[in-house]
């Protein structure tokens, strides 16, 4: 087993995180901001964050998710193959455990729509394969 280019870890880590920062802004402002106001209206989700510096921890956590992302593809890549079929896999696996059930919880349990917490989940489960998928493009041995 070689061993792992953290170098390039990082630089498909980081610009997997890009990729999947975009597809949150997509999921967040372009699909889901109208259904956040009407949630946030009946009082099923609070008008503000409970905390202030929600934002910037999100940005923190995408960037330590598709940091993960990187590393285990480049950890797998000798054993199930390299190439963008182990990267996809991966980060379906990754994102399914990432996203799927907190928003299972959540749709059944919190009183917002259910296609808000399929937006969730989408927004984890797909970011995972984009920031995967983005990390086993640009990684080299």
């Amino acid at each position: 087993m070689g061993r792992i280019n953290m170098k390039r870890v990082w630089i498909g880590g980081i610009v997997g995180w890009v990729v999947w920062m975009a597809w949150s802004a997509i999921t967040n402002f372009v699909v889901l901001m109208p259904r956040y106001a009407q949630a946030g209206e009946a009082g099923h989700l609070l008008k503000e964050p409970r905390y202030g510096f929600f934002l910037p921890a999100w940005f923190v956590l995408l960037l330590v998710l598709a940091l993960v992302c990187a590393w285990l593809y480049a950890a797998v890549r000798t054993t199930l193959g390299a190439g963008p079929v182990t990267a996809i896999k991966l980060g379906f696996v990754l994102g399914f455990l990432a996203g799927f059930p907190l928003a299972f919880s959540l749709a059944a349990w919190a009183p917002v729509a259910r296609v808000i917490t399929l937006w969730w989940m989408l927004q984890l489960w797909v970011g995972a394969i984009l920031a995967t998928f983005t990390a086993g493009w640009l990684y080299r041995d």
